[in-house]
């Protein structure tokens, strides 16, 4: 008899690409021979995968300026979402953790008030979000769930750190490529006509919501010194400025004299146009100063761009230096300039590196592996 488990997610297309990452669950869970109902919200659109059990029971979620109406919209959601899996037949509920709050709290004490078991994965220990209530409802929501997995090691050790007695239900589950939802089709001459780039130069690409922790400072003024060896570079920035002002790393183009060398779109970057991006680009830019797990990093890898990016455990658990991507020395200006210069100036390297890379998020990072993976992190549950 299969095993039949609910996937709540509740942010899914709402403002970033991460309903990818739960259609992506879905498959390699139906792949491993698990009966997958997906809750979600109104603005995710379903995506028609062959066996999948679809509802939209979540509405206008985070649209509201009310945080209590939102709030009241959450519940009605996870109410409708929780008792229609049960009566299904649901014995798993998992939940995608990016941040602590009392919402998810109530989310997780409902499972266990109708006698479900719970599953969270934790996408970021220390949410980038702020919005970590409390200690206190941190420490509850691990420890009311029966299973904790994590994206990699560095993840599962923080939270040991913090938790020593959580360690024996945590599971190592790796995030999964794109490759299903995307289109290789697009050329880089058409990519760049399109977003109206220079063909005659390399295109460096910083990609995704632009926080204060992901670096671009650091880029801009490695960029600088890159532009007194090599000229014939553009920096691409593509997207939007998130709690922090743009002016910040404007004040560095316009006093490094790189608005020439610079293209910015400060905006949240459509779905559709997202291939338009990775495609233009010779190498994808990860300057990133602290991360647990890197959706860009997959997606570019995906896209088969080479990567290049800074030092972090969950950064290196991935990406191998001058193998499958570049990687420099997280927070140094120079180490960074270097490695810019090292990846670019060589060709046949850059070419050699992209395939490797190509060639490990397809294999190691499938969803089917994962899938495999869960179902096995299940079965210590169930």
């Amino acid at each position: 008899m299969k095993k039949k488990i609910a996937i709540i997610d509740t942010l899914g297309a709402h403002g970033s690409s991460f309903h990818f990452y739960s259609f992506g669950q879905c498959i390699g869970l139906i792949n491993a021979n698990i009966d997958v109902s997906l809750y979600t919200n109104n603005k995710t659109m379903n995506p028609n995968i062959k066996g999948l059990r679809f509802y939209s029971f979540y509405k206008d979620l985070f649209i509201a300026k009310s945080i209590f109406i939102n709030g009241i919209r959450w519940i009605i959601g996870s109410i409708r979402s929780i008792l229609h899996a049960k009566f299904y037949g649901v014995s798993i509920f998992h939940f995608h953790i990016f941040y602590s709050n009392i919402l998810i709290l109530f989310n997780i004490i409902l499972v266990k008030l109708v006698l479900g078991k719970v599953v969270i994965t934790i996408h970021d220990v220390d949410s980038f979000s702020g919005s970590d209530s409390s200690y206190f409802l941190k420490k509850n929501i691990y420890k009311i769930a029966d299973l904790i997995l994590t994206h990699n090691q560095f993840s599962k050790s923080e939270i040991v750190n913090s938790f020593p007695y959580l360690e024996s239900k945590i599971r190592i589950v790796p995030h999964g490529n794109y490759t299903p939802f995307i289109n290789l089709g697009y050329k880089l001459v058409h990519s760049r006509d399109f977003l109206r780039l220079p063909q005659n130069k390399k295109i460096l690409l910083f990609f995704g919501l632009i926080k204060e922790v992901k670096g671009l400072e650091l880029l801009l003024k490695a960029f600088k010194l890159l532009l007194e060896k090599q000229s014939d570079v553009c920096l691409l920035i593509a997207g939007k400025a998130w709690k922090n002002d743009f002016s910040v790393y404007q004040n560095i183009i316009d006093k490094c004299q790189l608005s020439e060398n610079c293209i910015i779109h400060n905006h949240f970057i459509a779905h559709d146009d997202v291939p338009y991006y990775f495609s233009a680009s010779d190498l994808v830019i990860l300057p990133y100063k602290k991360i647990y797990q890197s959706g860009v990093l997959l997606m570019a890898m995906s896209y088969e761009k080479p990567v290049l990016v800074s030092d972090l455990p969950p950064l290196t658990e991935v990406v191998i230096d001058n193998e499958n991507g570049f990687v420099f020395t997280t927070n140094n200006i120079q180490s960074l300039a270097n490695k810019l210069f090292f990846a670019i100036s060589d060709k046949n390297n850059l070419e050699r590196v992209r395939q490797n890379g190509a060639k490990l998020v397809k294999s190691k990072y499938n969803w089917s592996a994962i899938g495999r993976l869960t179902k096995k992190a299940y079965d210590t549950i169930f």
